[in-house]
């Protein structure tokens, strides 16, 4: 039995450090690094494949070549210019996946505008928060999604949005200046989106030609804020170099060229969007595909057989959602070679079925966090399948990890630790935070991502959990990731979430909230006895829930520690007892 520090990382015999072979990895490569600006790459992709598709939004009946994105861009970033943005100004994006988050991607990229993407998710009080902790100039949002009322909010927020060409003056948001709406249907208080490249002119054109060369690709470019469960979000600072060297070598590892096209229902506002999606098309020349505005699963089917799409992006929850879907069948999948399933644990079964069904034999999976751009780790489509279903694959090129432990040294390969990450991807820093800046990127550059993972001898990367997800059972670490993986093997298991919840006797026991498959019923000591002599005693769960659904962000990843909450109310547990860690934690990293 391993010792344990509080916050639950083992602890190491340095004797057995100096034996055995580290856990450190470094992505040696011959590919060289981007050296240029996103602007650069628009411009470099609208030379190279110009005819060909670079965006089609479904929803809104919108294609555009490479050259055509090229052009809107470029007016829309001379008349940001022209309506008072600046270079190092951030502009706010609060909208689900459509053209005009594209164009405004690329726009403030050509402009050296921050963009601050904010979660479609988020309601009065978080936007304001996000767009005063950034100081956003503008913000461009849809009128409404779903049961969001964004124009509404926004007003409630300032109700001085009554200028009739947009300009604000906010007592609650003192440095908003404008507010811009998506659609067509004039709204009072905003300007029109298709108004910012009609506010284009000749001195802000030439002012575009002039900052092309001046922008550096180490100037930040995206504010990204994290979903911490603790405390308020953080914004990660992101530069040019870090997003498009990342979506580079993400759209390498899965071999993309001009002839590929993404399907990409993941949010726009997340890096998984944004970054994998977005720049990885952009820097193969590849077409990127939004099949609705949110995530539909019979829109994604729909998209994949009608537009032919080569790859396909999601997180498990939403393959699961569309592998079950009653009319599955009835589409013809066999476009499919590629794609990503990355954002939160993938089940080995899950990934299985994918593979077959999907026709998706070249899938990957990807781990990374937001701080990092988001991709570390990668698998490659020859890896031996094994490897792809059971780890994350191995180090992406011109990156750095260690695995350590509690003091902060490398442990053996094989031994679970923290993950740390190091190289171009990792942030500037969290704006306007120096103190968890400090607390997350040490003095040698090292991200530390709360990750417990191991390193295998080949340098192949599993993850096993979170350091605050980790459960110290009397003493013995038990990783909630086995447990489910191993749920997972149960022929009438969909899926399984495992979280610790409080005890007096063992400081924690295990609970296991299990989703079944359609019209199959079990009960919990059916499920204790596929346990037994499968798996050590310890980790067989004391509780056991049968549930519909799991909570979950916007992005698909599930909420471990709303699981916790609700269970320790439900079973009236102390969250004091010893050995608790059980409320608040961070279960939100890429």
């Amino acid at each position: 039995m391993q010792g344990n520090q509080p916050g639950g990382m083992p602890r190491q015999r340095s004797e057995t450090l100096e034996m055995a072979e580290p856990s450190y990895v470094h992505g040696a490569s011959t590919t060289a690094l981007l050296g240029e600006t996103i602007g650069a790459a628009l411009a470099r992709a609208a030379r190279l494949w110009g005819a060909r598709p670079a965006l089609i939004s479904r929803q809104q009946a919108i294609r555009l070549t490479y050259a055509e994105l090229h052009a809107r861009t470029d007016a829309i970033a001379a008349g940001m210019l022209a309506l008072g943005l600046d270079r190092g100004d951030r502009l706010g994006i609060w909208s689900p996946n459509n053209a005009e988050w594209l164009l405004t991607q690329y726009a403030a990229a050509k402009a050296g505008i921050i963009l601050v993407t904010i979660n479609p998710a988020y309601r009065v009080s978080e936007l304001e928060y996000a767009l005063n902790l950034s100081g956003c100039k503008a913000v461009v949002l849809t009128r409404a999604f779903k049961s969001s009322d964004y124009a509404g909010m926004l007003r409630a927020l300032v109700p001085e949005l009554a200028h009739p060409e947009g300009i604000v003056r906010s007592e609650r948001l003192p440095q908003l200046e404008r507010a811009i709406v998506i659609g067509e249907t004039p709204e009072r208080g905003f300007l029109p989106f298709a108004a910012i490249a009609e506010a284009a002119d000749r001195a802000s054109v030439a002012r575009l030609a002039d900052l092309a060369p001046a922008l550096q690709f180490d100037d930040p470019i995206n504010i990204q804020f994290t979903s911490g469960t603790t405390g308020f979000p953080k914004g990660a600072t992101l530069t040019h170099h870090n997003i498009l060297n990342n979506g580079f070598f993400v759209g390498e590892a899965i071999r993309l060229s001009p002839e590929d096209r993404i399907c990409a229902p993941v949010p726009l506002y997340h890096c998984f969007g944004m970054v994998m999606a977005n720049l990885a098309a952009l820097s193969h020349g590849s077409a990127v595909i939004y099949p609705s505005e949110g995530f539909d699963p019979l829109a994604v089917l729909q998209t994949v057989a009608e537009e032919r799409a080569t790859a396909l992006y999601g997180v498990p929850t939403m393959f699961i959602a569309e592998l079950d879907h009653p009319d599955f069948a009835a589409f013809d999948l066999s476009s499919l070679r590629t794609g990503i399933m990355a954002g939160s644990p993938c089940p080995i079964a899950v990934m299985r079925r994918v593979m077959e069904r999907m026709h998706m034999r070249d899938i990957t999976i990807a781990y990374g966090m937001t701080e990092t751009s988001p991709v570390s780790f990668q698998s490659a489509i020859d890896d031996p399948i094994e490897k792809r279903v059971a780890t994350v694959g191995r180090i992406q090129p011109h990156l750095e990890v260690k695995i350590i432990n509690a003091e902060g040294h490398i442990v053996p390969r094989g031994v679970p630790g923290e993950l740390c990450t190091r190289g171009y991807s990792v942030m500037l820093g969290y704006w306007n935070d120096a103190e968890k800046t400090r607390e997350a990127i040490d003095a040698a550059g090292w991200m530390h991502t709360g990750d417990l993972a191991t390193i295998d001898a080949e340098g192949y990367c599993a993850i096993v959990g979170r350091i605050k997800d980790l459960v110290i059972r009397g003493g013995e670490n038990v990783y909630p990731r086995e447990i489910e993986e191993f749920l997972y093997r149960h022929p009438k298991v969909q899926a399984a979430q495992v979280v610790g919840v409080p005890d007096a006797k063992y400081g924690e026991e295990l609970c296991a909230w299990i989703r079944l498959n359609e019209g199959e019923s079990a009960t919990e000591e059916e499920i204790r006895a596929f346990c037994r002599g499968q798996i050590a005693h310890q980790k067989i769960p004391r509780y056991i829930r049968f549930v519909e659904d799991f909570p979950m962000t916007i992005t698909g990843k599930i909420q471990k520690f709303i699981i916790r909450e609700r269970m320790v109310a439900e079973l009236g547990l102390d969250p004091g007892e010893a050995g608790s860690r059980a409320v608040e934690r961070d279960a939100t990293k890429t």
